[in-house]
């Protein structure tokens, strides 16, 4: 049986607390077995920490020239390289410039990047009522 009690997280304090614990966790991994009881606490504690951060540290979506401009860095691409996904390199530029938005063949095309289509669309705008 867990030595640990689980306690919900409600205060900032709370949360460095529970961060603080699990660091331990992740100091000694071969100490925890996930099938354990400790594993089920740890995993508990986990699902806490996530929480709270969820609610108090939402992540914002990320910009769709942002995500493209990040792929690429990633995968060592230039604008040159863009061209069969975006267009011809003036295009390219034009886009990651912020000059010109994506159009629906370009997103796409994207999407063979592994950009995801929610990153690609951008966040839905609310209906006008």
């Amino acid at each position: 049986m867990s030595q640990h009690t689980l306690h919900p997280i409600r205060t900032e304090d709370d949360y460095r607390a529970a961060l603080k614990t699990a660091e331990s966790f992740f100091d000694a991994p071969d100490e925890c077995d996930p099938a354990s009881e400790e594993g089920a606490w740890f995993e508990a504690l986990l699902t806490l920490i996530e929480a709270w951060e969820r609610k108090h540290y939402p992540l914002k979506p990320l910009d769709p020239v942002d995500a493209i401009k990040f792929h690429m860095d990633q995968a060592g691409l230039t604008v040159a390289d863009m061209a069969p996904w975006i267009g011809p390199r003036h295009r390219v530029y034009e886009i990651l410039g912020g000059k010109r938005p994506l159009t629906l063949h370009m997103i796409r095309r994207l999407l063979a990047l592994g950009i995801p289509a929610q990153t690609l669309v951008g966040k839905p705008e609310p209906a006008m009522g």
